[in-house]
């Protein structure tokens, strides 16, 4: 089987020994990505910008990959405080396809430069017909 990396400038770039994603066997694994700027490398600020800038970056790496969050069936989120579970589905909810993939959401997660969630994704990469 052939594994593929991804790489889009329209995200965030991998901060260690990881790709953006991996397509491999008609699915992409999106690694962890948060809400950090693809451009000024800026954290936003609040649970509610975090968690919309990690899913505007999971977008990207998804199209980046001949994807969408369409296709999406699996998600996992991993947040700082579980307080914020309320604000954090908020604006999840907006981002999801219906039916929502399969998810889990670890709450309490200790997470790099203080950031306040992570989200990694399985999407499926639907095959072209060719012409």
């Amino acid at each position: 089987m052939n594994r593929q990396a991804v790489h889009t400038d329209h995200a965030p770039a991998a901060l260690g020994p990881y790709s953006q994603a991996i397509v491999a066997g008609g699915f992409v694994f999106v690694s962890g990505t948060a809400g950090i700027d693809p451009v000024t490398g800026a954290v936003a600020d609040g649970i509610e910008a975090q968690t919309e800038r990690a899913l505007r970056n999971i977008a990207a790496t998804l199209e980046a990959a001949g994807s969408s969050m369409e296709h999406l069936v699996k998600t996992t989120i991993f947040y700082a405080d579980v307080a914020d579970f309320a604000a954090l589905n908020a604006v999840y909810a907006r981002h999801m396809p219906t039916p929502p993939p399969a998810r889990s959401a670890p709450a309490n997660v200790v997470l790099p430069r203080g950031l306040l969630v992570s989200i990694e994704a399985v999407a499926l990469v639907p095959v072209v017909p060719e012409a």
